[in-house]
C-alpha cells in the first residue's frame, strides 16, 4: 500500500484549485438512471470513489465516458439492462444506495446490496427502505440484498417524514419522487448544498422540484425526464481541508472556486480561532492572524451546521491551539479513530464517548502513523505539514476516494510531501 511522507517547513503560501464536490457527483451520476436520453457533469472529480461508481452504473448497463482528463462525465442510460446493484461493487462505498430510487422510478423494481464505506460508525439504510416503502414501494430485505418493487409498475407520489436529517435519505427519495404520480413532500428534508445541486440538475432534465435547502421539499411527478448538462458544485470539504493548511501551518492561501456560502459555520470557527477568511474574485483567501491559533469548542450538525467531514481536519489544527478545546461528533459514533494517530504525533487528546478534549501544544513531532478513513487520512496530513520532522502516513488508498492530486497541490504551495509506492 502506498503511504504519504512529509517533511515540516513552516509558512505555506500560494493557490490551491478546488475540485467538483465528491459528494455531489456521486449523488448526480445515479440520476442517468432515471432517463433514457444523456446526462453530462461537468467539473467532475477525479477520485476512486467516481470511478467505482462508474464501475456500478456501467454493471446495470449504463454508458459512463470520462472525457477531458476526467472532468466531463459523458453519461447514457438508454436502457437499464440489469436491475441488481451486486455486492462485490456496493460494499466499497456507501453511496451506491443510491442506485435505489432511480430504478424503482424508472422500471419499477431493483435488487441493491446493503453497502459498505468508511467504518466511521453505524450507517444504517432503513431510512432509504422507509422512503421507498412511503412511495408505494414493497421491500424484502434477503441474503444482504433489498428486493424492491413498484405495484403497477410506478411509485406514487406521498408524504415522507424523516425522524432525522438523512443527507443520503433526501437524495434517494428526491430522485425517486421525480417519475413517482403524483405529489411528494420531503419533510425534516437535508439542506446541504449537494441536495441543493441535485435538484438543480434534475430540474435541468425536467424534474418539478420546490424547496431545495429548506427542510421542506415538494415533487411533482412527471412521466418522463430528458437529458442535461450540469456542473457539479464545488466541493465544500476539500474547500475547507485547503483552508486549514495555512491555519495550521501560516503563510496565505487562496483557494480557487471557493465560496463562502459553502462553508459559512466553518469559516466563523475559523475566525473565532483566529484564521481570517476574505472572499476575493477567484476564491477564498485564508491566512493565520498570530503565531496560533486559539482553542475553540467544535459541535458537529447536518448542514448548515459544522460538517462531520470537517472534524478531523479542525482537531489536528486545535492540536496546535493555545489553550483547550472540546469537540463533539453528533453525527457519526465512531468518528474519533484518528486521535489515537494524532496523540502519536505528540498531540494531547481525551475522547469519552462522542467527545474529545484537545489540550493544544506548541508543536507536533513527526511520527509513522496509519490512516483510519478517509477524512482522518487527510487530517493526519494537515498534522505533519506542521510538525517537527519527518512524518509517514500509511493506508492512504482513503485518501485517494475523496482527494485528488494532493501531493501536487501542497507542493504548490510549498510543502515538502510525496508518495512513497507500497
Amino acid at each position: 500500500m502506498d503511504s504519504i511522507l512529509v517533511r515540516g517547513n513552516g509558512p505555506l503560501s500560494g493557490q490551491i484549485p478546488i475540485a467538483g464536490a465528491k459528494n455531489a457527483c456521486l449523488t448526480l451520476m445515479p440520476a442517468t438512471l432515471l432517463s433514457e436520453e444523456p446526462l453530462t457533469l461537468t467539473n467532475a472529480p477525479r477520485l476512486s470513489d467516481i470511478a467505482t461508481m462508474t464501475q456500478l452504473l456501467q454493471s446495470l448497463g449504463a454508458e459512463v465516458a470520462g472525457l477531458q482528463q476526467g472532468q466531463v462525465l459523458a453519461m447514457s442510460s438508454h436502457r437499464i439492462s440489469n436491475h441488481t446493484a451486486d455486492y462485490d461493487i456496493v460494499r466499497k462505498m456507501r453511496a451506491s444506495i443510491l442506485v435505489l430510487g432511480p430504478m424503482l422510478a424508472r422500471d419499477g423494481h431493483a435488487v441493491v446490496s446493503l453497502p459498505g464505506g468508511c467504518a466511521i460508525g453505524a450507517r444504517p439504510v432503513d431510512l432509504h427502505q422507509r422512503a421507498m416503502e412511503a412511495l408505494g414501494a414493497e421491500i424484502e430485505l434477503k441474503e444482504g440484498y433489498l428486493h424492491a418493487r413498484a405495484p403497477g409498475g410506478r411509485l406514487k407520489g406521498a408524504t415522507i417524514t424523516f425522524p432525522f436529517v438523512s443527507v443520503g435519505a433526501t437524495e434517494n427519495a428526491l430522485m425517486a419522487a421525480t417519475l413517482a404520480k403524483g405529489t411528494t413532500v420531503i419533510e425534516n428534508a437535508a439542506r446541504e448544498p449537494e441536495i441543493v445541486d441535485l435538484a438543480k440538475c434534475l430540474r435541468s432534465m425536467g424534474a418539478q422540484i420546490e424547496g431545495e435547502g429548506t427542510s421542506t421539499i415538494t415533487i411533482q411527478g412527471v412521466d418522463r425526464l430528458h437529458g442535461a448538462t450540469h456542473p457539479v458544485v464545488t466541493d465544500r470539504i476539500e474547500l475547507g481541508t485547503y483552508m486549514l493548511v495555512p491555519a495550521i501551518c501560516g503563510g496565505e492561501v487562496e483557494c480557487l472556486g471557493g465560496r463562502l456560502d459553502l462553508v459559512g459555520s466553518f469559516a466563523e470557527k475559523l475566525d473565532a480561532a483566529g484564521v481570517s477568511v476574505a472572499e476575493t474574485e477567484r476564491g477564498l483567501k485564508v491566512s493565520r492572524r498570530g503565531d496560533r491559533v486559539r482553542a475553540v469548542d467544535v459541535v458537529t450538525e447536518p448542514f448548515p451546521g459544522f460538517p462531520t467531514d470537517l472534524q478531523a481536519q479542525m482537531m489536528a489544527l486545535l492540536c496546535t491551539a493555545e489553550g483547550t478545546s472540546v469537540l463533539e461528533e453528533r453525527i457519526f459514533e465512531n468518528r474519533f479513530m484518528h486521535a489515537p494517530e494524532l496523540t502519536r504525533m505528540g498531540a494531547k487528546i481525551e475522547v469519552h464517548g462522542g467527545t474529545a478534549t484537545v489540550h493544544g501544544v506548541a508543536k507536533l513531532k513527526g511520527a509513522r502513523v496509519m490512516a483510519t478513513d478517509l477524512r482522518a487520512s487527510v487530517s493526519l496530513i494537515l498534522a505533519a505539514l506542521a510538525a517537527e520532522g519527518e512524518t509517514v502516513v500509511s493506508r492512504v488508498y482513503h485518501l485517494d476516494r475523496g482527494y485528488e492530486k494532493v501531493e501536487e497541490k501542497l507542493r504548490a504551495c510549498g510543502a515538502q510531501i510525496e508518495r512513497i509506492a507500497g
